[in-house]
């Protein structure tokens, strides 16, 4: 049986009741957050870790007003819904919440998940939202691999490859 993807796109509200009922059977949540621009190989590795820390992956996607604040014009390069259809198809993920603001910290304080996690390019020291995961008795776990893989480098690299001037490859 198939999940249909935009099933599991929930509202902070509908995030919270999931999450009390699930924390009621003793179930660990953890939340993960970020843009998920353009799908690669780092953030596949970050979720699927995110995931093993606990039984429900929430993960929390930039809105597109967010993303633009955080890296300029010409970003989001997909829209929020269709970034957060591409993150809800994933097998490890359990449901993806869309938010607005410029940190994720009080989409935290409201569903307060067991676990937030964080890419290696973090520390439990350097996460921006620590405070706030420690004010409510939550944890904060870095997971996934070491920082090679970034959206930025990938575009740069598309447009390299693509541009007017690129060479033609034939096959």
């Amino acid at each position: 049986m198939t999940i249909d993807p935009k099933s599991r796109i929930k509202t902070s509200a509908e995030l919270k009741a999931l999450v009390q009922k699930a924390k009621a059977a003793s179930q660990t949540v953890v939340m993960a957050n970020g843009c998920f621009d353009l799908l690669h190989v780092g953030h596949i590795r970050y979720l699927q870790e995110a995931k093993r820390c606990g039984d429900i992956l929430i993960v929390a996607l930039n809105s597109d007003a967010s993303v633009q604040a955080l890296k300029g014009a010409g970003r989001p390069l997909q829209s929020e819904s269709e970034r957060a259809e591409i993150v809800a198809s994933l097998g490890c993920v359990d449901y993806v919440v869309v938010f607005d603001s410029p940190t994720v910290d009080s989409l935290l304080l409201e569903i307060r998940p067991d676990i937030h996690a964080k890419g290696t390019d973090y520390t439990r020291e350097s996460v921006p939202e620590r405070d706030t995961v420690r004010s409510y008795g939550g944890r904060v776990a870095i997971v996934g691999d070491p920082k090679g893989h970034s959206t930025r480098d990938l575009i740069k690299s598309i447009l390299m490859t693509s541009g007017p001037c690129a060479p033609l490859k034939r096959s």
